[in-house]
């Protein structure tokens, strides 16, 4: 006769704390392995999936020449112009999100060089 997963779970939920560390300790032994290896080995997974792919670029001003600013707006998202002039006029705001570091960039310069204040997160 075999022991599921579940009928395993609820022995285990019965047990006190200590009786749960003395079946590791147990398990250990019995297998050659080590709990703390597969915890450091799982974290490093993590770290490695957690690698930051999508990026944000916010306005956080448009600096003196808001006209340009509007322009830049307008030609990097399609906005027509009075949604334009809302956006440069509400910063901090978001102009564009989850887009590739390479697309970010670039946004920021074009931004920048109109006279934007402008943060990549």
């Amino acid at each position: 006769m075999s022991i599921t997963k579940d009928q395993m779970l609820e022995a285990f939920a019965a047990m006190s704390v200590m009786e749960v560390v003395e079946l590791i300790e147990a398990m250990e032994e019995k297998f050659g392995v080590s709990a703390a290896a597969a915890v450091v080995a799982g974290g490093a997974e993590t770290a490695a999936a957690e690698e930051k792919t999508e990026f944000d670029v916010v306005m956080t001003g448009h600096g003196d020449n808001k006209v340009a600013v509007i322009k830049a707006l307008r030609g990097a998202t399609g906005l027509g112009l009075k949604e334009a002039k809302a956006m440069a006029e509400s910063a901090p705001v978001a102009v564009k999100e989850a887009i590739s570091k390479e697309e970010a960039e670039a946004l920021k310069t074009e931004l920048e060089a109109a006279g934007a204040s402008v943060e990549i997160k």
